[in-house]
This record gives C-alpha cells, sequence and structure tokens, in this order.
C-alpha cells in the first residue's frame, strides 16, 4: 500500500499520534451490507511522549494538520479505535497543536484534521473569539502542555458571523457578537451588498474575524506572543469550507 513519505520529525508525529499513512483514496472494502475495515487504517492508540513532543517544530506540525486536511477532503475516514485510545490517553497528553473552532455543530474539528482522542487541544466558542478564558486555555495548550501551533479555525455560513452582521442583541449574546464587529469594520473596503443576506460578505467577513481573533491573541497574550517570536510555536488561520470539507489555510 502507497505510503506518504515525510521527514523524520513528520514520521515520530505520525507514528506516535496521528493514524497509519494508508493512500488516503482507498475505501473500506465492501461486503453486502457489512463493511471490513483491516487494522491499519484504524487511528492506532500511540500518542505523543513528552520527548517526542519537544522534538518536533510548529512548520512540522503545521504541515500534518494541512496534509490531513488533505486526507479528510478525499474522504478517508477518520476511524478510531476509541475504547483503547481513552485508556492509553488517561496516562497522560501531549497533543501537538490546539484548534480554536466555532461552536458550530457541522464543523467536526478532529474530524477535519483526521484525528483521534489526544490528538489535539479543542477550545470552541461562538464565532471563534477570544478572552481571557479561551487566552487561559490557549496559553495551557502551549506553554504548559507543549503544543506547536494555534489554528484559529472560522466557517462558511458561520450564523455568529451573520448575527453580527445584522446587529442582533439578546442577552449574554450581545457583548460575544460585540467581539466579532471589529471584523466587520476590517472589511470597509468590501464592494458589493454588505449584508448578512450576501455569502461573499458573510465569507469577507469569517476571514476577516479569523485574523482578528489571530491580532488579538498576540495582543493579549504576553506568554504566546512570546513563544511565536521565539519560534516556539505558530500561530495559523483557516476557514472550513462546509461543502467540500477543504479547510483554506490563512497566512498573516
Amino acid at each position: 500500500m502507497k505510503k506518504t513519505m515525510y521527514n523524520l520529525g513528520v514520521l515520530l508525529f505520525v507514528l506516535t499520534v496521528l493514524i497509519s499513512c494508508n493512500d488516503p483514496k482507498k475505501s473500506p472494502e465492501k461486503d453486502g451490507d457489512s463493511i471490513t475495515i483491516s487494522k491499519d487504517e484504524i487511528i492506532d492508540e500511540s500518542f505523543l511522549t513528552e520527548k517526542l513532543q519537544s522534538k518536533l517544530t510548529p512548520d512540522t506540525v503545521y504541515s500534518i494538520l494541512q496534509q490531513r486536511n488533505k486526507e479528510y477532503v478525499e474522504d478517508n475516514l477518520t476511524i478510531r479505535n476509541t475504547s483503547e485510545r481513552i485508556r492509553k490517553a488517561s496516562l497522560g497528553q501531549f497533543p501537538g497543536a490546539v484548534v480554536l473552532s466555532c461552536l458550530d455543530s457541522r464543523v467536526p474539528v478532529e474530524d477535519v484534521f483526521h484525528s483521534g482522542i489526544g490528538d489535539m487541544f479543542v477550545a470552541r466558542v461562538a464565532g471563534n473569539i477570544s478572552n481571557e478564558d479561551i487566552l487561559g486555555s490557549l496559553e495551557f495548550a502551549c506553554k504548559v502542555s507543549g503544543a506547536k501551533v494555534v489554528m484559529v479555525l472560522g466557517h462558511e455560513h458561520c450564523g455568529a458571523i451573520k448575527s453580527a452582521i445584522d446587529n442582533v442583541e439578546l442577552g449574554n449574546i450581545t457583548g460575544l457578537l460585540a467581539k466579532i464587529k471589529p471584523a466587520i469594520a476590517r472589511t470597509g473596503n468590501f464592494q458589493g451588498d454588505k449584508t448578512s443576506k450576501n455569502p461573499a460578505y458573510v465569507e469577507a467577513v469569517t476571514k476577516s474575524n479569523v485574523l482578528q481573533t489571530i491580532d488579538n491573541i498576540r495582543k493579549n497574550s504576553a506568554i504566546l506572543r512570546e513563544m511565536e517570536e521565539k519560534k516556539e510555536i505558530k500561530i495559523v488561520g483557516g476557514e472550513y469550507h462546509m461543502e467540500t470539507g477543504k479547510v483554506e489555510f490563512l497566512t498573516q
């Protein structure tokens, strides 16, 4: 079976955290109403150790996230031995990345990056905004637990983005949406209908909001800013496209 080739750092990461590197286009064999899955197509029960995690670079982990999303887009199912991984993960965790995602139930973060229990930290909040609690969680993931990449993940058709555009006011949602308003201001040069009914405008604000959150992380977390300056971590963004499953990786 064809194997994906990685450099040494990637190979270590793949062998200890992520699923086996099978051809992503291969599908499980079907027999009537049954599906036969070979053992090497299941995400294994191995995890990064502290020693192996320390040898990884942010660029290596970022490349793996990109490759894993490619596998997801090509319909390589995320098949897990969940019970075994739960038992193994109970002894400790050393994930390679932390993903700050929207609350949206249509964005299955671990699946999007073809991963399982113990592979990555996931923080969720509507509109993938940052506040004190989110920043503390990201700092824990990176400074305390050694994650190498912070990924801010927005997505198409985001209800929080549309609500912010529409100036929705409702309970504590009002304060949350206020944190998205600067992203709307950043799209002031957008040419076209600036309403939530215009998919192109919603997408422009979505991308702007991802970049705005990245700016806020750097501005409001001295810990993460210093780690990035020392190249100990990489802070990146992406937009998840629901129709295809593809993450459009954004740089800033």
